[in-house]
C-alpha cells in the first residue's frame, strides 16, 4: 500500500501488486534518492518523478476496474442463464404437477413452512396428457 497525495495534499492510499508494485517502489526510491541529493534545487524533476507516479497509479487502477468489469460481466451472463434455465424447469414442472401438489404448494409459500413429504394421497399416476412434453422445453434433461 502506498500512501500518496492529490493537489489538496490529502493522503490517498492505493494497493498495487506484482510488477506495478515493483515500478512503484522503484519509483519511489529513486524520488527519495533525488529528494536527498538535491537539496530543492530541481523542484521540476520532483514534479515529473510524481506525476509519473500518479500516472502509473491511474494506469493500473484503470487496468484493475476493466478486469473487474469483465469478470462481473461474465458472472452476469452465467446468472442470466442459469435463471432462463430455472424459469424453463419451473414452467415444465408446473405443467406436470397435479391440481392437488399446485394447490399445496401455493399454501406452503403463503405460509412460509418447509414443504411436506409426498403422500400416497396426493401422489398418483400423472394423467398421460401431463406427460406430454412441451416442445419448448425439450433442450435437454433437467436437474
Amino acid at each position: 500500500m502506498f500512501l500518496l497525495t492529490d493537489g489538496s495534499m490529502r493522503a490517498r492510499g492505493v494497493r498495487v501488486q506484482g510488477h506495478d508494485e515493483m515500478a512503484m517502489e522503484l519509483l519511489f526510491w529513486e524520488l527519495e534518492q533525488h529528494l536527498k541529493s538535491s537539496s530543492g534545487a530541481s523542484v521540476v524533476a520532483i514534479d515529473n518523478k510524481i506525476e509519473q507516479a500518479m500516472d502509473l497509479v491511474k494506469s493500473h487502477l484503470m487496468y484493475a476496474v476493466r478486469e473487474e468489469v469483465e469478470v462481473l460481466k461474465e458472472q452476469i451472463k452465467e446468472l442470466i442463464e442459469r435463471n432462463s434455465q430455472l424459469e424453463q424447469e419451473n414452467t415444465l414442472l408446473k405443467t406436470l404437477a397435479s391440481p392437488e401438489q399446485l394447490a399445496q404448494f401455493q399454501a406452503q409459500v403463503q405460509t412460509g413452512s418447509p414443504p411436506a413429504p409426498p403422500s400416497s394421497a396426493t401422489t398418483g399416476p400423472p394423467s398421460t396428457s401431463a406427460l406430454a412434453q412441451p416442445t419448448s422445453h425439450s433442450s435437454g434433461p433437467s436437474a
